[in-house]
């Protein structure tokens, strides 16, 4: 015990030296010019790519198994894709913008300027750590700052590849890996930061806001919660469920805009069970020794999956697996019907392959039930409807919407990512991310003629009198 204690200590010391380093390195060059920003970027993009079959490997060894091709398409590809975007649209994003000064303070010009923020904490989850670091972190280099990335104790090898890649290119001053449990963690929360991005769920995303608000730190929180898929009445069963098992098959559903559950209309209910298993087994055959389905994490997260479904079980609920999951970390989609509010189940967000299914006899009742909810991360509409589409769009509110898709609508790097009220606050991806981590300064240039002088006292004069009767019209 004291052996944990001290170790959590010498972290937690050498963390607040590094930050410390960070701040003083950036206070000597404040702003890394375009050319400097596109080098790191370009290098950090090859060793993405020098790395990524160590990446994989040890994804897989933290995960007990973890699918290439999961690790591949959902780790690595969007890092590549995100920083290739990213140089593309540099330029025009650090270019200040022309403003309209207004006939009140013409013939001054206005203009904004994008100066990076400082030092940027990153507290990255266990579900994709690659992804959920580098991400953050390429739109913080971007916009010029140094960053701080708190990795996940249940991901080690991944980060000790991470931290390799890093070590490369940058120094600590510049880019440095935190590593730690609870206390660690804690400790990184409460850094005065220039800005803190954290990425889990919602329970933990209020203590680090708490931590976060004793120095004003700003933050973006990417949280989660539940997010439905709705099947409306238009839409063929095989083609909806098509369409969205992947989002609740990838990495084992352990993703925070995963299909948490699925409205479906009441008589299509039989049909979408019978679809959803075959088209599982189809994508897993031979489920047990299929090496394309990855496993849960870990122990504690395994067993926290099975008590949420032995509570649903207890209070009436029926399971139907998609597939025999045989023993050990593997556990194929649990379909959940006459489900309950009472079950923990439809109580907070599940993260892994449980699946509720909770029919409707009209759409509204189904957009009722889901603003009767806190606000989700992302919303599923299944509709080949333009006019039901835009009603659900219209009568919702969520961070992001795919429709007859599931989970694309955040790779789309031109376009903000981030969620509302409990299932988070801020954007980042896009020029969102790069504004997210920049300081937008308005800067008011006056030449040698000024109007001010007009207004200045003694008050009450005749063009004054003639300026303010003009403009408080």
């Amino acid at each position: 015990m004291n052996l944990a204690i001290d170790s959590a200590a010498a972290s937690i010391n050498a963390m607040q030296v590094t930050f410390n380093e960070q701040r003083k390195h950036f206070n000597a060059s404040l702003a890394p010019s375009y050319e400097l920003r596109v080098v790191k970027l370009t290098q950090l993009k090859q060793q993405i790519i020098k790395y990524q079959t160590q990446l994989i490997t040890a994804l897989s060894h933290d995960y007990g198994h973890r699918s290439h091709h999961d690790s591949l398409i959902a780790d690595i590809l969007p890092c590549i894709n995100h920083i290739n975007y990213s140089l593309k649209q540099l330029k025009s994003w650090m270019r200040p913008s022309r403003r309209h000064a207004g006939l009140l303070l013409s013939p001054a010009k206005v203009t904004v300027q994008y100066q990076p923020l400082g030092v940027i904490g990153i507290i990255v989850p266990w579900n994709f750590p690659v992804m959920l670091s580098m991400g953050p972190l390429v739109t913080a280099l971007a916009a010029g700052n140094n960053a701080m990335l708190k990795m996940s104790e249940f991901t080690p090898e991944t980060n000790k590849v991470i931290h390799q890649l890093l070590a490369d290119i940058f120094a600590p001053t510049e880019v440095a890996i935190v590593e730690g449990e609870a206390e660690v963690a804690a400790a990184f929360s409460s850094l005065p930061f220039n800005h803190l991005l954290f990425t889990g769920s919602t329970q933990v995303g209020r203590h680090v806001m708490c931590a976060a608000a004793e120095n004003l730190t700003p933050v973006t929180l990417e949280l989660g919660g539940k997010s439905p898929t709705i099947i409306a009445d238009d839409m063929p069963i095989e083609l909806a469920v098509e369409r969205m098992i992947y989002g609740k098959c990838l990495n084992a559903g352990q993703i925070c805009i995963a299909p948490d559950y699925v409205l479906c209309p009441r008589d299509k209910l039989e049909s979408f069970i019978q679809a959803y298993c075959k088209h599982f087994q189809k994508m897993y055959p031979d489920f047990e020794h299929n090496q394309d389905y990855g496993n849960i994490i870990n122990a504690r997260q395994l067993q926290r999956l099975q008590e949420t479904l032995a509570d649903a079980k207890a209070k009436g609920a029926t399971i139907i697996p998609a597939a025999p999951s045989g023993s050990g970390s593997k556990l194929a989609t649990q379909l959940i019907t006459d489900v309950t509010p009472e079950m923990t189940v439809m109580q907070a967000e599940i993260f892994g392959p449980l699946l509720p299914i909770i029919p409707y006899d009209d759409l509204d009742d189904a957009i009722h039930y889901i603003n009767a909810h806190d606000r989700p991360l992302a919303l599923y509409i299944m509709s080949l409807s333009k006019q039901v589409q835009q009603a659900i769009l219209t009568k919702t509110h969520s961070g992001g919407v795919s429709i007859n898709e599931t989970l694309l609508h955040v790779a789309a790097d031109d376009a903000p990512f981030g969620g509302i009220g409990p299932s988070g606050m801020g954007h980042y991806h896009g020029k969102e991310g790069f504004l997210t981590f920049s300081h937008a300064k308005t800067v008011l240039n006056s030449g040698r003629f000024s109007t001010s002088k007009f207004v200045h006292p003694p008050y009450g004069n005749k063009l004054q009198a003639l300026l303010l009767k003009f403009f408080l019209r």
